[in-house]
């Protein structure tokens, strides 16, 4: 007689997965899951997500006093136009990805934490210096300081771009344990801070002002969220439906909001039809970084995920130079900010700028430092 397992057949890997996903939790998250969502009990789990949000901290700031430092060639100096990290559990393919993509020797073995430190790489693509950083691989608990999870994650906030590298065999357990462990340390994976104004006072109470109806949040929830952190006088301006969660995050003010792909590797081993199915999830890219399969598409997804803008020089008198932009990051593309890149010198002579591409009416157009640049544009300096 089969075995209830057996009968399933290929089912058992996927609740194998969903198993794993399946993380032992604190004795607050286990009363928070058990509390039912209703009007009634939002004021009880904003108190509850605050005191968890609040105790976390405390956990991963490091305690004063201690001369132990990061740990030896953990962080790397950043350099580059954008640093890009890989993170992903052992043995999915992170090392042998990196070697592939920039030539990079990085230990590669068929066993667990083949790579203990962070290893780090660079391409060049479209004219940008990128930085790739190989990261020891995550377990769970990472967070709470198991393994080197602390050092891992705290590498991976002051990335431009997060890669979570994902066995396509065993995606979704994996998937989920990551998030838990970045969201668990601050990092905000593909999305925006939350629209809320928040400003602390030395009296006047909590005035909470909302411009769109709420679901979760009132002034009780509020004041209670809010007297965790010992804020009794504050100006609180809710301009989206927000949650506990929200507030919580702008509260911290230590929230690094990051964008995130997720590689799937080892395509090798699954059908076609599986491989259009995870074409369509979204923030994915399937690939097999043994056999380089479907590299072009990740670069690509790579540069717009980056957002990078470059802008080309011209010297007077001479044919401007393509070959090597000034690469800036989206939310940096005034020509101030381009003078800085440069040198900080430069914005003290400057007097104004000659511009030519898609940011200006004419070619070439007198600019100001306020003016906004656009990707490819031509510039030329015109100083005092």
């Amino acid at each position: 007689m089969p075995s209830p397992r057996e009968r399933s057949g290929g089912t058992v890997s996927a609740g194998r997965g969903l198993r794993e996903a399946r993380a032992p939790q604190s004795p607050a998250c286990v009363h928070m899951a058990r509390t039912q969502k209703n009007k009634a009990t939002a004021h009880h789990l904003g108190l509850l997500k605050a005191r968890l949000a609040k105790l976390r901290r405390e956990l991963i700031t490091p305690k004063g006093g201690g001369g132990g430092g990061p740990g030896e060639g953990f962080d790397v100096a950043k350099t580059g136009d954008a640093r890009i990290g890989f993170v992903g559990f052992p043995s999915v393919g992170k090392s042998t990805l990196l070697s592939n993509l920039a030539g990079v020797y990085s230990e590669v073995a068929a066993y667990e934490f083949t790579t203990l430190t962070t290893v780090p790489g660079v391409i060049r693509y479209k004219g940008a210096k990128i930085q790739l950083l190989d990261l020891p691989g995550i377990i769970e608990g990472a967070k709470d300081g198991k393994g080197r999870g602390r050092q891992v994650i705290a590498v991976a906030r002051t990335c431009n771009l997060i890669l979570i590298v994902l066995d396509v065999l065993k995606p979704l357990g994996h998937k989920k344990i990551i998030e838990n462990e970045l969201e668990g340390f601050g990092i905000r994976l593909n999305s925006k801070p939350p629209n809320i104004g928040f400003k602390k006072k030395d009296k006047g109470g909590i005035n909470l002002t909302a411009t769109c109806p709420q679901s979760e949040l009132d002034t009780e929830t509020v004041k209670s969220i809010l007297a965790e952190y010992k804020i009794h006088n504050a100006d609180v301006t809710l301009r989206s439906d927000a949650t506990a969660d929200d507030l919580i995050d702008v509260v911290e003010g230590n929230r690094v909001y990051i964008p995130c792909i997720y590689v799937l590797n080892k395509i090798d081993q699954i059908s076609i039809e599986e491989l259009d199915i995870i074409y369509k999830v979204p923030h994915c890219v399937p690939i097999s970084a043994h056999h380089r399969w479907n590299f072009d598409d990740l670069l690509e997804k790579i540069w717009d995920y980056l957002k990078l803008v470059r802008i080309y020089t011209k010297p007077k008198g001479q044919l401007p130079d393509y070959t090597s932009p000034v690469v800036l990051p989206y939310c940096k593309t005034t020509v101030e900010d381009f003078c800085m890149k440069i040198h900080k010198n430069l914005i003290k002579d400057f007097k104004y700028a000659l511009v030519w591409g898609s940011s200006v009416k004419h070619n070439p157009q007198k600019v100001g430092k306020d003016h906004t640049l656009e990707d490819e544009d031509v510039i030329q300096i015109v100083k005092k």
